[in-house]
């Protein structure tokens, strides 16, 4: 099994509670795979700092509201 990265999110939520957004209509408004998407949700990927600014403008949330780091 993968390692996860120390940084978890609520992205798969927050999807679901914007209509139910698929990973495949944020992965084109990111302008990145959808694959990204789906390792970011599963914690396999840590997502650019550009990356998550585009996550955080489309949610209209803050980065500490999206994304939370847990230290070891």
């Amino acid at each position: 099994m993968a390692k996860q990265i120390p940084i978890d999110n609520n992205i798969k939520t927050l999807r679901f509670l914007t209509g139910e957004m698929t990973q495949q209509e944020l992965a084109e408004q990111l302008g990145v795979t959808r694959q990204t998407v789906a390792a970011i949700e599963q914690r396999k990927y840590s997502p650019s700092l550009e990356v998550a600014f585009k996550i955080s403008k489309i949610f209209g949330k803050s980065l500490n509201e999206i994304f939370t780091y847990e230290e070891s």
